[in-house]
């Protein structure tokens, strides 16, 4: 049976989590997670320096197939959008530096995947992922809203040929 090896990204400017997961026949496993954090003192370019440069540490040391990340949304604050794009988009570019493909799903998608409600609550998602992933022990939001999307990805993707 081949395994796939999924990362999920929750990018952030000040904190990014990832989470890995095996994939085999229906059978995922976790294999990993953590959070990259960025001093609030340094600059911003540095901020997205370091997620790319972590990221980078984390995608070669795990060896990731594919990755995943949420979609934009709109957000109330167009500066604090402005800053997630950029994260999202120093997250991404690691992950294609790497060669690993990048796949995009909504927070709706996310959410239904991992507890058959769209509009769960961010708490509900992290508790049912962990539960889904046999995970007993307490790991940083996000941490498990990175797991919760590559769960999504997991249980969503399209088969490779």
């Amino acid at each position: 049976m081949t395994r796939r090896r999924i990362l999920g990204i929750d990018p952030g400017s000040r904190s990014t989590g990832y989470g890995i997961l095996d994939l085999s026949g229906s059978n995922l496993s976790p294999v990993g997670w953590g959070v990259i954090s960025c001093p609030p003192k340094d600059s911003f370019p540095d901020r997205l320096f370091r997620i790319h440069e972590e990221l980078t540490r984390v995608l070669r040391r795990y060896r990731p197939e594919e990755a995943s990340v949420e979609k934009v949304f709109l957000a109330k604050n167009a500066a604090s959008a402005l800053k997630l794009g950029q994260a999202r988009g120093a997250a991404i570019a690691a992950c294609r530096a790497e060669g690993v493909p990048v796949y995009e799903y909504s927070a709706r998608e996310i959410k239904l995947s991992a507890t058959g409600f769209g509009a769960a609550p961010k708490e509900q998602v992290g508790e049912m992922v962990c539960r889904l992933l046999g995970i007993r022990e307490t790991i940083p939001p996000d941490a498990s809203d990175a797991l919760a999307i590559a769960f999504c990805r997991a249980v969503t993707r399209v088969p490779s040929v």
